[in-house]
């Protein structure tokens, strides 16, 4: 419970403001004042604030873990009752109800405040008094505004904004040095304490996260508890194995990291302490990442833009500072920080939102400020954290939320994680062979699919010794089953159509992105009755704000099991990209699979170096490394059944099918339309 010990400093300078805000609190709670249309606001917050407050002082004298499972249901069911589906829609939180209820101005505003103090529930648990007070100190200040008025109209906004611009700008530095931390500092160790000590067969333990627990989490663990121990073992042995066999594969030197981040569903905590101690024998301690089923995905999608009310130019800059200097102060821990290992779930209702008025929305500028951010940010973390240096594994499970078969889908996906990765290796060897004989490849749809895309392949000057696609098995990406590259832009130009794809836990229905020399210049989906609205979701969601996006990979998807299985148990739209994407061909828009590592070569099994690892974008990187890099990479899939052809274009003009009609036609490849019949 080395975090304790983090917090310890901080927890005393805050003592003495948390006593003082938490009786002012209490004051509101029993009679707020101001408009009549605000009290119920303010009685409500301040009521949920002191609930975090009784939960932090529970916390801190450690009550919490001996409450009883109906005392830890009943709180978990108070602490997010008002943001789940069924009670959303008169909750503050909901922005439509909260702008109905106070007007469109102060709606926005404390519908805002609602959810960022919401945010402060796992801090309570954690034991993080700082953060706690410092957000109950802004409720209040923000209440003092509006106690002395008589009517909403007579609240003074500008005074508001001042307060929450000022609160998120000089505590930028508590924040970013806490979530840096998280990630580096193995000594922040709350949940780490509760999977190496509590009792996993004593499912209270679910409840010590502070984070939302339903059926997803109580089942999971209690199907992972009957699993013998071998097969736990065998899951995560296959987890960390990959983590390894990346660093391997890649010539990185995994020897010289201590640290690696495990990011887990909660419910699988039996299988992250058996990583845990695999990662023990790599000299490799824990950071870790917890995280449960979201109790209302619209609820997260009403605030995804919150910040808008505060971002501006100065903020960002401020943020970007905060960042540069805790990694500078605290380098020896980034640079040993060896990158994340990844549980990914899948299983959940596919989500397609409603997108509201009343929610906060950045402005052109404030989209334009988000990618700088997130350009800037990640060449800062680049230098302490460096590309070539760090690697990352990532797998998926199903949740119990996939249907009655939740079981059988269990024991299918642990197999298609073990797959036979050396009968892969070869079958996707000769796929490479023909792949790099060609100048294009032109990917076809069938049906209502309206795919029609070149896409141009890097060049080789010496085919014995180099390759433009990676061979790639179950390492750093599980399972098994692709082999891809990084396109050349110019000349990669046609549509990309599918028909459904889940990206991002969002619906999309017709997703159609239209390319020209690499770049998107067009896209539209049927989500919503108005275009307008459809190119914005993807635009928000799919193009992270950018005007464009270069297409940062093109692949072949082999794993034509795990298609089948999708197919057998009609789960097709709640598989995860990382599965997804295994399934037929798939484009990434964003950067490339080599981003911030092109000039590390790696090789396939093969031996032959691997070429195709930049294009004209990320090649800016020499002179203008602000217009290198998008941060986000995001992969779409075409599923077999509404694919036609798959064609290697050859300079002299003749061709080949790697697939026809679907199926794989390339001799050498054809055990794997087994699954498909």
């Amino acid at each position: 419970m080395e975090y304790k010990k983090l917090y310890k400093e901080s927890n005393e300078m805050a003592a003495e403001r948390f006593e003082l805000v938490t009786e002012r609190i209490e004051e509101i709670a029993a009679s707020p004042e101001g408009p009549k249309k605000s009290q119920d606001y303010f009685k409500r917050t301040a009521e949920f604030l002191l609930l975090l407050a009784n939960i932090y002082h529970k916390a801190d004298a450690a009550e919490l873990v001996a409450e009883s499972m109906t005392d830890c249901e009943r709180l978990n069911q108070q602490i997010y009752a008002d943001i789940l589906p069924e009670a959303y829609s008169e909750s503050y939180a909901n922005p439509d109800y909260a702008v109905n209820t106070l007007g469109e101005e102060c709606g926005q505003i404390l519908s805002m405040l609602y959810a960022h103090l919401r945010k402060k529930i796992t801090e309570a648990f954690r034991g993080n008094l700082m953060e706690l007070t410092i957000a109950m100190e802004l409720f209040v200040a923000v209440y003092n505004s509006f106690e002395n008025a008589q009517e909403l109209s007579e609240v003074d906004q500008k005074e508001i904004k001042q307060d929450i611009y000022w609160y998120f700008h000089d505590y930028s530095e508590i924040f970013y040095e806490n979530r840096y931390r998280r990630l580096i500092n193995a000594e922040e160790d709350f949940e780490t304490d509760i999977v190496m000590n509590a009792d996993l067969t004593d499912l209270r333990y679910l409840y010590r996260y502070g984070q939302f627990i339903g059926e997803n989490e109580l089942k999971v663990a209690a199907f992972l508890n009957a699993i013998p121990e071998e097969e736990i073992q065998a899951m995560a042995d296959t987890y960390t194995e990959g983590y390894r066999i990346g660093f391997e594969v890649t010539g990185k030197d995994l020897s010289k990291k201590q640290t690696v981040q495990i990011r887990y569903p909660i419910g699988f905590e039996r299988m992250v302490r058996a990583a845990v101690k695999n990662f023990e024998k790599l000299n490799l301690k824990p950071t870790m990442l917890a995280a449960s089923s979201s109790p209302n995905k619209q609820y997260a999608y009403d605030h995804k833009e919150d910040d808008a009310f505060y971002l501006d130019k100065a903020y960002v800059e401020r943020g970007l500072e905060v960042k540069k200097t805790y990694l500078e102060e605290n380098k020896a821990l980034a640079g040993g920080f060896a990158g994340p290992a990844v549980i990914e779930t899948f299983g959940e209702i596919p989500f397609s939102p409603e997108t509201k008025e009343t929610a906060l929305h950045y402005t052109d500028k404030q989209q334009q400020l988000c990618v700088y951010d997130m350009s800037m940010s990640g060449q800062i973390q680049n230098q302490y954290i460096k590309g070539e240096e760090r690697s990352f594994t990532i797998i998926a499970y199903p949740l119990p939320s996939i249907g009655d078969k939740f079981e059988e889908i269990f024991a299918e996906t642990v197999k298609i994680n073990t797959l036979d990765y050396n009968l892969y290796q070869r079958m996707q060897q000769k796929m490479i062979d023909a792949l790099d004989e060609a100048e294009k490849v032109h990917i076809t749809g069938k049906g209502a699919n309206k795919t029609d895309l070149y896409v141009t392949i890097w060049p080789l000057k010496d085919r014995s010794k180099e390759t433009a696609f990676e061979n790639c098995v179950a390492d750093v990406n599980i399972p098994v089953g692709e082999v891809f590259t990084s396109p050349v832009l110019s000349g990669t130009t046609g549509k990309l159509f599918v028909s459904q794809v889940y990206l991002g836990e969002l619906n999309y229905e017709n997703l159609e992105i239209d390319f020209v020399d690499g770049m998107i210049a067009d896209y539209t989906c049927t989500n919503f009755s108005e275009e307008a609205e459809n190119k914005k979701y993807i635009r928000d969601n799919v193009l992270m704000h950018h005007d464009t996006l270069p297409m940062g990979e093109f692949a072949i998807g082999t794993n034509t099991t795990a298609y089948r299985m999708a197919r057998d148990y009609n789960i097709a739209d709640k598989l995860p990209i990382l599965i997804a994407e295994k399934t037929g061909p798939h484009f990434a828009v964003g950067d490339t699979c080599y981003s911030h590592e092109e000039d590390n070569v790696s090789y396939n099994p093969d031996g032959k170096a691997i070429v195709a690892r930049e294009n004209a974008v990320s090649a800016l990187r020499k002179t203008d490394m602000e217009k290198a890099y998008f941060n986000c990479h995001t992969d779409i899939t075409i599923p077999y059944d509404e694919l036609d052809k798959i064609t290697v274009i050859r300079a002299d003009g003749t061709t080949q099918d790697i697939i026809a009609d679907g199926k794989f036609v390339l001799p050498g490849t054809e055990e794997l339309n087994l699954p498909l019949s």
